[in-house]
Formats: structure tokens, C-alpha cells, sequence
């Protein structure tokens, strides 16, 4: 039983890998779609690095 086990087990594990088409580091659409929504939250809360560096050289004396 233990040597069936044993045997079936990579069998069972191989059958879990994605399809074979998919290109390393590829996402799916569930993951494209919420990294857009997550892109559309912080938008609106970003500043751009021009006025920021204006920002820290009227800091300066």
C-alpha cells in the first residue's frame, strides 16, 4: 500500500503544475485586473518626484 502511495504521489503532484504555454513571470487576469484597481487607489495619492524635489530644495538655506 505505502509503495502504491509512493508511487502515485509524483503522479498526483505533476498534474498540479500550470499549462505549459504560460511564460515565467506571466500573471493571469485575476491578478492584472486587481493590480489595476490597486493602481487606480493610489493614483490619486501620488507625487511626482519633481515636486518633490522643488519641495526639498526650497528647504535648503
Amino acid at each position: 500500500m505505502r509503495l502504491l502511495v509512493l508511487l502515485l504521489a509524483p503522479l498526483a503532484l505533476a498534474g498540479c503544475g500550470g499549462p505549459e504555454d504560460a511564460e515565467p513571470g506571466a500573471i493571469g487576469p485575476d491578478e492584472a485586473r486587481a493590480l489595476n484597481e490597486a493602481a487606480e487607489m493610489l493614483d490619486p495619492n501620488s507625487v511626482s518626484a519633481a515636486a518633490l524635489a522643488a519641495d526639498n530644495q526650497m528647504d535648503r538655506p
